[in-house]
C-alpha cells in the first residue's frame, strides 16, 4: 500500500531540477540505489547498510563527486595508475580513477564523471573539476 499525499511536490520538485535532464541526454551515467526506508544511497548493494531493508530503487547520480582517498597503483598494471574513492553528490562512495597526473589528485578535489566504464578495469572514469565553485559566484 502506498501513501500518495506527497507525489505532488516530490514531482515538481524533480521536474524543476534539471539537472537530471542533462544526465539523461548524454547516456553515461552511474545508477545507484536508494533505500526507499531510511533514503540511503548506496552503491550495488543488494541490502541497505544502514536499515538492512531490501527495497531498494535505483537512481541516476548526477556525476559530481569529491575525492575521499586517491593512491597510486603500481602492482598488476603496466604503468602506474589512480585508484581513487569518489564520494559522489548523492551520499554514496563509488572505486574509480581520476584523469591527470598521479601526484595531482588529493581528497577533497572535486571531480566529475567523464565515462562510466573504463575499457580495461570496468571501473568509472571521473576527471577533475577545474573552477568547483564557478556556480556561486554569479
Amino acid at each position: 500500500m502506498y501513501h500518495y499525499s506527497g507525489s505532488a511536490v516530490q514531482q515538481a520538485a524533480g521536474s524543476s531540477a534539471g539537472l537530471l535532464d542533462r544526465a539523461k541526454a548524454d547516456g553515461e551515467a552511474i545508477l545507484f540505489q536508494r533505500c526507499t526506508w531510511c533514503g540511503t544511497a548506496m552503491y550495488h548493494r543488494l541490502l541497505c547498510p544502514v536499515c538492512q531493508g531490501s527495497d531498494l530503487r535505483t537512481e541516476r547520480s548526477e556525476g559530481i563527486g569529491t575525492v575521499r582517498h586517491s593512491t597510486v597503483v603500481h602492482r598488476n598494471t603496466p604503468s602506474a595508475r589512480n585508484v581513487s574513492l569518489v564520494e559522489m553528490a548523492e551520499g554514496f562512495v563509488v572505486r574509480g580513477r581520476v584523469m591527470g597526473p598521479l601526484i595531482g589528485i588529493h581528497s577533497g578535489d572535486r571531480v566529475r564523471l567523464s565515462t562510466v566504464k573504463d575499457p580495461v578495469r570496468g571501473e568509472p572514469v571521473f576527471q577533475l573539476v577545474d573552477e568547483p565553485y564557478r556556480g556561486w559566484h554569479h
